[in-house]
């Protein structure tokens, strides 16, 4: 392990703890330990793998609390796993050669969808409805998860509200949906993990201090929202998301 500086050490630590807070609920945690990780110097393709190997403990830590506290559809979700895993490796593999600036214009555009319905939806995800999916259904959100699950291990942020809306749509409510979420958005990490590990691109000093500070960000996460239900998840995603906008609004301008 390199050396690493206790400021710079203290400072991941905190950054890890408050993205894994918010994004073991409803994902966008991204937009806290990416800069973090960057603001230390190395390089963005570094930070976006030493972001998923910190990612990988939060997210697992957060599925097992999900799962425990029986709010994931395990039975129904488990289906959806190896297609999220094949699709977040193809996507860590391609973006070594096409450029992720690609899908920015794209993802800004979906962000606004996903946010104006939420917003417009008040009731939506208090209650859930979800009683099944017939074939054409399945097939269709088969197709939606392979592509979410390419674009977390292609690019990345949104991931975890690009899901959380997925299972929204087919009538789970909040805390359903987002203990869903956290079942595949770990087979992403996971997924994206061994392909950037693979090609040598992880900071372990980072990575390693940053995911012990998101395992106890997520802990204390996931049991809130637990606790506090939907209506709390549903505030937290909309603000999520809106900041998802933005930071993309101020990238594809070059402002950011």
């Amino acid at each position: 392990m390199e050396d690493i500086n206790l400021y710079t050490l203290l400072f991941l630590i905190l950054a890890g703890f408050v993205a894994a807070f918010i994004d073991s609920v409803v994902g966008g945690g991204g937009l806290i330990s990416i800069p973090a990780l960057l603001f230390t110097g190395i390089s963005p393709s570094a930070a976006l793998a030493t972001n998923k190997l910190a990612g990988t403990m939060g997210s697992l830590t957060s599925t097992i609390s999900f799962i425990r506290a029986g709010k994931v559809d395990f039975t129904f979700v488990i289906k959806l796993f190896p297609i999220t895993l094949f699709g977040a490796a193809l996507g860590a593999y391609i973006v070594h050669f096409v450029s992720a600036e690609i899908l920015k214009p794209l993802i800004l555009i979906l962000l606004v969808i996903v946010a104006v319905y939420t917003m417009i939806k008040k009731d939506w995800g208090k209650e859930a409805k979800y009683k099944g999916l017939k074939r054409k259904k399945m097939l269709l959100l088969i197709g939606i998860i392979f592509a979410i699950g390419f674009y977390d291990g292609f690019l990345g942020p949104g991931t975890g509200s690009f899901l959380l809306f997925s299972f929204l749509i087919i009538g789970f409510d909040f805390v359903q949906a987002a203990g869903n979420a956290r079942i595949l958005n770990f087979g992403s990490n996971i997924a994206a993990l061994i392909i950037f590990l693979s090609m040598g691109t992880v900071n372990f000093a980072y990575g390693i201090p940053m995911g012990l500070a998101m395992v106890c960000g997520a802990l204390v996460g996931t049991n809130f929202a637990i606790k506090k239900g939907a209506s709390y998840v549903r505030v937290l995603f909309i603000c999520v998301t809106v900041l998802l906008i933005g930071k993309n609004v101020l990238n594809y301008f070059h402002v950011l």
